[in-house]
C-alpha cells in the first residue's frame, strides 16, 4: 500500500472558536451567592431546617461572630424565600 500524502485536516481551513466572556452577575445573584457560602460554613453551626436569620442569631448568641454583612442583607430582602431559607431547604429532613 502507497502512504497518502495528505491529510484530511489538510483540506479544511481551521477555525479558532472564540471563548465567550460569561455575563456578569447581576446583583441578587451575587447577593444568593453570598448566603450560599454563608450556609456552607459550618463555623456558623448546621443550617438544615431553620431559616437563614434564625441561624444566623443562633451563631451570634454562641459567640460564632456570623458576618454582619449576612443580617443586614437578610433584612433588607424581607420575606424572599430564596434569600430567607438555606441552601438545603428543597431537600427534606
Amino acid at each position: 500500500m502507497t502512504a497518502k500524502n495528505g491529510l484530511i485536516t489538510d483540506s479544511f481551513q481551521v477555525v479558532k472558536k472564540t471563548q465567550a466572556e460569561p455575563a456578569p452577575l447581576t446583583v441578587r445573584e451575587k447577593e444568593l451567592q453570598t448566603l450560599e457560602q454563608f450556609d456552607l460554613d459550618w463555623r456558623f453551626g448546621p443550617c438544615t431546617g431553620i431559616g437563614r436569620l434564625q441561624r444566623w442569631e443562633r451563631a451570634a448568641v454562641h459567640g460564632l461572630n456570623p458576618p454582619k454583612e449576612i443580617k443586614e442583607l437578610l433584612l433588607r430582602a424581607g420575606a424572599d424565600p430564596e434569600y430567607t431559607q438555606c441552601l438545603w431547604r428543597d431537600y427534606p429532613l
